[in-house]
């Protein structure tokens, strides 16, 4: 698939309930993955997919600052266990760098039996900035903050994680993810939430 570079297969762990999937899709701010997150939660209609952006832990329930060791990383943690150990898929998605999250990500996916699907977006830096100007809060920072934020294919150490390139568009981004954790096939009658909207 054109702007797909899939470096290997689906990675897999121990510890936490095989039927659930653990997605992670990282990348530069600006690269999309909010935008695909979002989607891919708009298309499951199933009540059983936890959605775990890093900026709203970080920066919406803690305010924190991404330094090495910060608070949010072990609550990102936490919450992805819970998730999983509940009944829920789970989709971990931020810039999530290699040498502050990667521990992280590496425990959960060895902890965790059932299938764990890596992805980075590695979009060049002129187009996250094209992106991030179409945004509802590009008046918060612009191109100083994210120079300074921005880091060359980022990808975790002995990890290998899927790759989307820039010419890969959003909806074939959220269609390959949904394919490849088995989302797109789940009917809203098999959910295993119920209750109200």
């Amino acid at each position: 698939m054109p702007g797909v570079h899939d470096e290997s297969e689906a990675c897999a762990g121990a510890g936490t309930r095989a039927s659930q999937t653990l997605i992670v899709l990282r990348g530069n701010s600006g690269s999309g993955k909010s935008s695909v997150a979002a989607e891919i939660r708009r298309l499951y209609r199933n009540r059983d997919l936890a959605v775990i952006p890093q900026d709203v832990v970080r920066r919406q329930m803690l305010r924190d600052r991404d330094v090495p060791g910060a608070a949010n990383i072990d609550l990102i943690d936490t919450i992805a266990r819970w998730s999983l150990g509940h009944g829920y898929h789970v989709l971990l998605e931020g810039i999530l760098y290699s040498d502050r999250y990667g521990s992280m990500i590496r425990s959960l996916v060895a902890d965790h039996s059932g299938p764990s699907l890596l992805y980075y977006m590695d979009i060049p830096f002129a187009e996250t900035l094209r992106r991030h100007a179409t945004k509802p809060n590009a008046h918060e920072f612009g191109e100083p903050e994210m120079a300074q934020w921005y880091r060359e294919r980022d990808l975790l150490p002995g990890r290998h994680e899927t790759v989307i390139g820039p010419d890969q568009p959003l909806r074939g981004t959220v269609e390959q993810i949904m394919r490849d954790a088995g989302l797109s096939s789940a009917p809203e009658a098999t959910s295993r939430r119920s209750g109200s909207r």
